[in-house]
């Protein structure tokens, strides 16, 4: 991994960059920030960088020896940690990360933003909440301990140190505290105040900011063969999660659906079709409760997408050409007079589902409000 392949948070790449030249990198380094913000990738990144032999224009070369061994996970001064279940182990034999390196090669292969979910997917243990161990922790000292072999530092990367047992974070505790001089551990947190506060005040930490939404939707462009107008859709209501914006292209069928659900509950309540509506709403409540929650959040981002469409500022616009297609026709009928309403009848909707309110009640309710909105 380069620093080029990173996604964003070039202040933090710079930060890293001229630490590993300055041979001044901390011993414990905390890369953090919110679920899916890319932080894995740029801890791989200044592990090769640090052992990259041929440096080029401020990055790893990418074809020296060091740099191919880190392209295969055969790098062997670098190590991972991250948190598993121990179904490949039992109480007297318990396993280590070491029986899921394959695993964890098709995941960090598969998914260049980290994806928790995913993580637990190919896990395959829904039982069981992935932890890092004592024997993980044990194991983590015994690979430390030994002499840096191929470079001057060896490395640990650990993933998720929240996810750490009280017991096995006590025991790296001294050993992060006090490394050996070729000791560089770099850790990357979803959740910084979950972990143990002894380690996280030995660490000196750099936040990672989101990604912004054009950089979001390039990623989809590039990743998937997307056009920008349709990646620029799914991209900002993820909000900087390349997670959420990597599932929605996912699971395109569902938002295939949404639109046509919405296109639907804003004909027939412009129609005021009280039957169409009743018959409309026993449709959306047969959904599961977060499904239909995630129509109504979809229905939300319509609206307002519609609204600033009417005003005819194109380029605060995040609509897929099907969903502009629509708007063309149907966004003069949501304007400064009805758009606040619908948005709060919405997600009164919403929230009356959640609180396990009857879902057709709720959402014939909410046609009917919004065929008198509809209308000013």
């Amino acid at each position: 991994m380069k620093f080029s392949e990173v996604l964003g948070n070039e202040q933090a790449i710079g930060q890293i960059r001229r630490m590993i030249d300055a041979d001044r990198l901390p011993h414990a380094l905390l890369l953090y920030g919110e679920p899916g913000v890319p932080k894995l990738s740029l801890a791989m990144a200044a592990a090769q960088y640090l052992h990259c032999t041929h440096h080029t224009d401020g990055d790893s070369c990418g074809v020296c020896p060091m740099c191919r061994q880190h392209q295969s996970f055969n790098q062997v001064d670098t190590h991972y940690s991250f948190p598993f279940t121990n179904r490949k182990g039992d109480s007297t034999n318990p396993c280590s990360s070491d029986d899921y390196i394959d695993e964890w090669r098709e995941f960090v292969t598969r998914y260049p933003v980290e994806d928790y979910q995913a993580w637990l997917g190919l896990l395959k243990n829904d039982n069981a909440q992935p932890q890092i161990f004592v024997r993980e922790a044990e194991n983590i000292i015994r690979k430390m301990t030994l002499s840096a072999y191929t470079a001057k530092y060896k490395v640990l990367i650990l993933w998720l140190p929240e996810k750490l047992k009280e017991e096995a974070a006590n025991k790296l505790l001294k050993l992060i505290e006090e490394p050996y001089d070729d000791c560089k551990f770099i850790l990357v947190s979803n959740n910084e105040k979950g972990i143990l506060q002894t380690i996280l005040s030995r660490c000196q930490r750099i936040e990672l900011r989101k990604p912004s939404t054009p950089m979001v939707a390039q990623y989809l462009v590039n990743r998937y063969g997307m056009e920008m107008q349709d990646a620029l859709a799914l991209a900002a209501p993820a909000d900087g999660n390349v997670n959420m914006a990597e599932r929605m292209v996912q699971t395109g069928s569902e938002f295939h659906e949404f639109r046509e659900r919405f296109i639907e509950m804003m004909r027939l309540s412009y129609q005021h079709d009280l039957a169409l509506l009743k018959g409309w709403s026993e449709v959306i409540a047969e959904m599961k409760r977060e499904k239909s929650r995630r129509f109504l959040d979809y229905a939300v981002r319509q609206v307002r997408e519609n609204f600033i469409y009417n005003l005819h500022c194109r380029d605060l616009n995040y609509l897929t050409r099907e969903e502009e297609a629509f708007s063309t026709r149907f966004s003069p009928f949501i304007n400064e007079r009805n758009v606040e309403g619908i948005v709060a009848e919405l997600e009164r909707a919403s929230a009356d589902i959640a609180g396990n309110g009857n879902a057709k009640l709720v959402l014939f309710d909410l046609t009917i409000r919004l065929s008198i909105l509809i209308r000013k």
